[in-house]
Order: structure tokens, then C-alpha cells, then sequence
């Protein structure tokens, strides 16, 4: 009867336990016994022995110098194995579709490679008048809105000789010269968490915009994107469309791990 019940109500000393790693987690730091106890909402001396058990299973370590308590070895490992099991292309494809039927704009989906910022999927909005964009194209660096997100976000050793390569070849946005001059716009881009191309962009009578998503470790892992024809898109720093993209983004960021996003890029001061 006992098994019975635990099966349909679960384990109770199990959910107590993973109350305690949240606090833990929800701390983001190591922690003293008596703030996870609090964090936790428990007594001190429960919350010990439900650590005992935890060090034990590796889930929990604790030094022995400070006293304090963090996750352990184990815990780690477990969250290495579900990050490397999130597939982020399907997780990126799922968060495009959503946001076409959100706004009803194209919507397009980019990740990085040895050539520069390349185009995996993207969706055709509900309306008559529509940008196609072709899966496999490779992306300007400055002369794209997510090209211009990558160069925003990724190292500039990364970059710069991309950089170099389109400002010598003379393709790029009016008032771009110099590398200083494009460390300047990106810098911008940096600053409102999203790059906006109204006019200029690399395909003539196209407008887009485009976002960052970030990975586990911080670090920008793709970018997506709202495509329209010129002057149909709402681009203005308060436009819903613009809203939608950037929340998205946040979203899809949480989703694959990442702890850290930029502020603007987040959302924050972007008013």
C-alpha cells in the first residue's frame, strides 16, 4: 500500500531534497547552512541532514575550511548532460514559428560557421506581399541585422578579419570606412540590445531586424530575425514587433542555459 501511494504522491523526503538544490541554485553562490535552511524554508537541523544525504549522492559537496555548502560533482554533471542534449536547432526552429504567428512577419533563424552568420530556416508570414529568404545564404557581417548581432556579441579576433574583408571590398552601409567606424555601429548594436537596418541592408528593398540568443556558457549561439519588405516593418524603439523579437530571444536563451544576457539584450534599458 505503502508503494502504492508513493507512486501516486510521490516521494515527499525526494521533493524536501530538491527543495534544498534550489535554494542552492537559486543562490548562485556557495552557501552557509543557515542561509539555505532559510532559502528553504526549514529548520537548520533538518536541512543538515537532508545535506548529509546529498553530499553523499554527490549532488552536494562542501568545504571543509569555510563550511560552506554547493552543488556537487554529480549536480554538475547532470546539468552538463541535459545542456548537451538540447538540441538548439529544434528549439530555434519551434521559437521562429511562434514568433511569425506572434507578429505575422518573416522570421529567420541564424547560426555561425567558419564563413560568417548563415541561415538555417526560416517562416513565411500570412500575407500577400512577403521577403524570401533562402536557407544556406550567408549573411553581410554589416550589411545584415543578424550578421551585424554576431559581430556585436562574438570576440572581435573572432571577426575583425571578416570585417576588414567587406569594408575593403566597399559592400557596406553608407558611413562605414574604417574598422573604427564599424566598431562604432556595433557598439550600438551592443547598447539597445538589438540592430536595426531600416534602410542599406545588403538586399535592396529589405528591412530586418535581429536579436542574440545565448548558450550555457554566455556566449551568443544564434540570432534570429524580422524581415520585411521596406516600409513595412514597425521598427520605431517601441514597436511591438521589435518587443516580440527581443523576448523571444530572452526565451529561447533561458532555454538553452545562459544566466548572464547583456542588459540590453535582456530587455533592460532599452527605453
Amino acid at each position: 500500500m505503502s508503494e502504492e501511494l508513493d507512486g501516486k504522491h510521490g516521494v515527499q523526503s525526494l521533493e524536501v531534497g530538491m527543495s534544498i538544490l534550489r535554494a542552492m541554485v537559486t543562490g548562485k553562490r556557495s552557501m552557509m547552512l543557515k542561509d539555505i535552511a532559510l532559502a528553504a524554508d526549514m529548520p537548520p537541523s533538518k536541512a543538515h541532514r537532508y545535506l548529509v544525504s546529498l553530499i553523499r549522492s554527490g549532488l552536494v559537496e562542501q568545504d571543509r575550511l569555510t563550511s560552506r555548502y554547493d552543488l556537487g560533482p554529480f549536480a554538475l554533471n547532470l546539468g552538463l548532460v541535459a545542456l548537451d542534449r538540447v538540441d538548439r536547432i529544434r528549439l530555434g526552429l519551434a521559437a521562429i514559428s511562434e514568433l511569425r504567428d506572434l507578429t505575422n512577419e518573416t522570421v529567420s533563424l541564424a547560426v555561425w560557421n567558419e564563413r560568417g552568420p548563415v541561415v538555417v530556416r526560416w517562416e513565411r508570414p500570412r500575407r500577400p506581399i512577403t521577403v524570401n529568404v533562402l536557407t544556406g545564404t550567408s549573411l553581410s557581417l554589416l550589411g545584415s541585422a543578424a550578421g551585424r548581432v554576431f559581430a556585436a556579441w562574438l570576440p572581435e579576433q573572432q571577426t575583425e578579419a571578416l570585417l576588414l574583408r567587406e569594408i575593403e571590398s566597399g559592400r557596406v552601409p553608407e558611413g562605414i570606412r574604417t574598422i573604427e567606424d564599424a566598431r562604432r555601429l556595433l557598439a550600438e548594436v551592443r547598447e539597445h540590445g538589438v540592430a536595426v537596418i531600416s534602410s542599406g541592408y545588403f538586399a535592396p528593398g529589405v528591412e530586418a531586424a535581429a536579436a542574440p540568443v545565448f548558450n550555457f556558457k554566455n556566449e551568443i549561439n544564434m540570432s534570429i530575425a524580422l524581415v520585411g519588405v521596406e516600409g513595412t516593418l514597425d521598427l520605431s524603439e517601441h514597436s511591438p514587433a521589435l518587443a516580440a523579437l527581443k523576448d523571444a530571444c530572452v526565451a529561447l536563451s533561458a532555454r538553452l542555459g545562459a544566466t548572464a544576457l547583456p542588459a540590453a539584450a535582456a530587455g533592460e534599458g532599452a527605453d
